[in-house]
């Protein structure tokens, strides 16, 4: 994570900076200094790795053109106090750069010293635990985390190192496990770090279900210091992070030294190559620095002249002249170092750094991918992926498998119902009218409905338990407003809302809703009436013209095929009022296909047979219409749909409570005067009966259980919205 990211960047910048001078002699030696904690693994190694690399710079004395380099060290003992002193007295000692210190606070009270006497210093962040840096890495934790929709729930703050004590560690593990979440990250010295973890296995908070990540404290132990196997047990299944180096000759030249320059008192770190890196980069600064003419100087700082009393002489701190000069020459570095690519951007961090994720097994540790700011997560090392195209897709964020706290690979689910927590409140709407769906036992004072059973039933599917207290919203008179029901979660007073709330946009703005669970949507509903039967109603498939239409043509039929028939077909021939017979008859007998004559000719037959389909497609489109009449009722024909009722000035039904009143008022522009609201289907039926509104507009789930009771009103046009139900949480769940 980022967090840890700034460890490697602000290593890299353990730097002070220098200038030049009108004079071109070079000095006999360069002093630098470092302000560390020397007692720290990091702080170990760090010396090690300076004290060698200002050996190896010096090994050629042409390298500086004849002027050593010399390091001095101070220890600040874990004490940002410590550290502010030594850092002064560096600048009273005509020192060109500082590496250090180890934690963020100095640095900040040290960069202000810096800047005003022409020393500036690119801080390094260590791991600390109840100091300045680590309250601002908590904030930049929390930011990050808020990016992606988290939080930090819980911040155990110890006091520091030398005061924290088995009691109070003790203490904030126990407070952690009541609470639910499962995944802790620990950002501490290592020997905080350490105890935390003992403790926390004492405490039975190492097994299954727990997330641990521990900051780059714990890779520098696990790389520097042999681990007991009592260390080694309180730690299995814990992430930690390693500052990443690519693999190179001089990288792996330096490791078969490491021995001999420590002699075996602790293991190499990726801190130490930093360190080591650092030193060379103090070197070729001042090198370039020298060979542009620069030379090291330093004068009184007028500002500060009779600041102080007794011993306090800050009069005496001096200022490097050329600062501004070592500071460019430093951060256009751009050289290849036991860490790899070393180069600066504009913000004067590092570029392109990169992790190893490591997971803790056995005694040791097995590496289970990459983190870099070029492309997230991957199993492939980072100077691999610089040679593509950066992809930080879901799909391309990938690690080896994990064994997590009491050694298991299922991936723990990272939370749990908290055993000092309360229930969930969830608020349910106290309905006065369709209770099929929500409604309050009067003897029990039980909740009960559709609504209920289906939020019950897919609690019972969870693999765990899950507390909760379902809270009646509103008086019981009347139906409540949902949406004043939802607005009640974002201010705390319930923690979700079960019940038919429906998914509309105004409410997706500022709560969370789960996948609907039923289908709804506005719907109109209008009275029908019964059209009046009689005894000439089979006359009513057709108007009269069609009539008149189809026995013109049964007619014209009868004559165009005797005129084809009768010079060839005897059947068609004899007398004219035989013949005239027989073209009524034939024409209107096709209609039952009951002719009896032949047709011999060719184009006679063609025209019967043509007259025949057209026969049957009208006596079946009679009959439909003719059965459609007689068995089903008319809707009115005023009322079509929401269109002839938006047009319309007639008055609207709709229910108290639904958000179809903001619907047809702010969506459909509909005068709010001509709104009727209506608390029952028992209103509805009443209002539509006696005419009081043209239609009630409501949502389908609704409608359906009204017209299941009553047959006076059917559902008009198309439904003229789509949603649906669903459950309501707070949008930060």
């Amino acid at each position: 994570m980022n967090l840890v990211l700034w460890v490697v960047v602000e290593l890299l910048a353990l730097l002070s900076i220098g200038g030049y001078s009108k004079e071109h002699t070079r000095p006999a030696v360069v002093n630098i200094g470092a302000a560390f904690t020397f007692g720290s693994i990091n702080g170990k190694v760090a010396k090690i790795a300076m004290n060698a690399a200002v050996e190896d710079v010096n090994s050629d004395p042409s390298f500086l053109g004849g002027s050593k380099l010399v390091l001095s060290t101070h220890d600040s003992n874990y004490s940002g106090f410590l550290g502010i002193i030594g850092g002064l007295q560096y600048m009273e000692t005509d020192t060109v750069a500082i590496i250090g210190p180890q934690v963020s606070g100095m640095a900040h009270i040290l960069s202000h010293l810096a800047n005003e006497l022409h020393v500036p210093m690119l801080e390094v962040v260590a791991i600390y635990t109840d100091d300045e840096q680590s309250r601002g890495t908590m904030i930049a934790l929390a930011n990050k985390l808020a990016e992606r929709r988290c939080k930090i729930s819980y911040k155990a703050v110890l006091s520091p190192e030398a005061f924290a004590t088995d009691s109070e560690i003790s203490n904030e593990l126990v407070k952690v496990s009541l609470m639910e979440s499962r995944v802790i990250i620990v950002h501490s010295y290592a020997v905080i770090g350490l105890k935390v973890f003992d403790l926390a296995h004492k405490l039975r908070m190492m097994e299954k279900g727990y997330v641990w990540i521990a900051t780059a404290w714990l890779s520098t132990v696990l790389d520097s210091t042999p681990v007991s196997g009592e260390v080694a047990k309180s730690i299995q299944g814990v992430l930690t992070f390693r500052p990443h180096t690519p693999d190179s000759k001089r990288r792996n030249a330096f490791i078969s030294r490491w021995n001999k320059l420590s002699n075996g008192s602790i293991g190499l770190n990726p801190y130490g190559l930093y360190a080591y890196d650092t030193v060379w980069i103090i070197a070729n600064a001042v090198k370039v620095f020298l060979d542009q003419g620069g030379t090291i100087s330093f004068s009184n700082n007028s500002n500060l002249n009779g600041v102080g009393e007794g011993n306090l002489n800050l009069g005496a701190l001096s200022t490097f002249d050329g600062g501004s000069q070592l500071l460019h020459n430093i951060l256009q570095t751009n050289m290849t170092g036991l860490t790899g690519q070393i180069a600066f951007d504009s913000d004067k961090s590092v570029i392109r750094p990169a992790f190893d994720i490591l997971n803790v097994v056995g005694k040791g540790y097995k590496q289970i991918g990459y983190w870099s700011n070029y492309s997230g997560l991957s199993v492939v090392p980072p100077e691999i992926l610089y040679t593509k195209a950066p992809n930080r897709s879901s799909s391309n964020q990938q690690l080896d498998h994990v064994v997590w706290p009491g050694q298991t690979t299922v991936k723990p689910r990272g939370w749990v119902f908290p055993y000092n927590g309360r229930n969930l409140r969830i608020g349910v709407p106290h309905r006065v009218s369709y209770k099929d769906f929500v409604s309050k036992s009067g003897s029990t004072n039980e909740i009960h409905g559709y609504c209920i059973d289906v939020f019950v039933a897919a609690v019972n599917l969870l693999s765990y338990a899950v507390p909760y207290e379902f809270i009646l919203y509103g008086d019981g008179h009347k139906n409540p407003s949902y949406t004043e029901l939802v607005r009640l979660i974002t201010s705390g007073v319930f923690d979700a809302v079960v019940g038919d709330i429906a998914i509309v946009t105004n409410r997706t703005k500022i709560v969370d809703f789960t996948q609907p669970y039923i289908e709804s949507g506005l719907v109109v509903v209008a009275p029908v009436r019964k059209l009046n039967s009689s005894s000439w109603a089979f006359l009513r498939p057709f108007t009269p013209l069609m009539w008149a239409i189809t026995a013109a043509f049964f007619l014209i039929i009868g004559v165009v095929v005797w005129i084809l028939e009768h010079r060839i077909n005897d059947e068609f021939r004899g007398p004219p009022k035989q013949q005239l017979v027989t073209i009524l008859w034939f024409g209107f007998s096709t209609m039952f296909f009951a002719h009896r004559e032949n047709t011999v000719s060719t184009l006679g037959r063609i025209v019967l047979i043509l007259w025949l389909f057209v026969v049957l497609i009208i006596t079946s489109s009679y009959t439909a219409s003719l059965t459609s009449i007689l068995t089903v009722q008319q809707l009115a024909p005023s009322i079509r749909g929401i269109d002839s009722l938006i047009t319309s000035n007639d008055h609207i039904g709709f229910q108290v409570g639904s958000f179809a009143e903001n619907y047809l008022t702010d969506e459909l522009n509909i005068a709010k005067s001509r709104l009727i609201p209506l608390g029952s289907p028992e209103e509805y039926a009443d209002a539509l009966r006696r005419g009081r509104v043209a239609a009630v507009v409501d949502e389908r789930p609704y409608v359906d259980v009204f017209l299941s009771k009553y047959c006076m009103a059917q559902v008009v046009g198309q439904e003229f919205t789509k949603s649906g139900w669903g459950f309501v949480s707070i949008s930060e769940f």
